[in-house]
């Protein structure tokens, strides 16, 4: 299963979930395939002083994503593990044929 995760974090915290990010960058049964950092407000409803960090990863479980997530939570980020599907791109319609089904 892939999976898009958004990480906020106020600044003071930033330190802490950084480490617990480090810690868990390798937790079995899911793999990191992408991370960014925004820059800027990403979207509306973020408060001040707040980091948002957006990552893709694939997961073999439910359990795996919360042993990724859950560590960085109790360091203080709020965690939204979104599971999502691949489209190529030219071919999202006969993509949703084949969903449809």
């Amino acid at each position: 299963m892939k999976f898009i995760s958004f990480a906020m974090v106020n600044i003071a915290k930033v330190a802490e979930v950084a480490q617990a990010s480090d810690k868990v960058a390798n937790t079995p049964g899911q793999k990191v395939l992408a991370k960014y950092t925004c820059l800027g407000k990403p979207f509306d409803g973020v408060p001040p002083n707040t980091m948002v960090t957006i990552t893709i990863h694939e997961a073999e479980s439910h359990e795996a994503v919360a042993a990724y997530g859950f560590p960085m939570a109790l360091a203080g980020a709020t965690i939204w593990a979104v599971p999502v599907v691949e489209m190529p791109a030219g071919g999202v319609a006969a993509e949703v044929k084949k969903l449809q089904k």
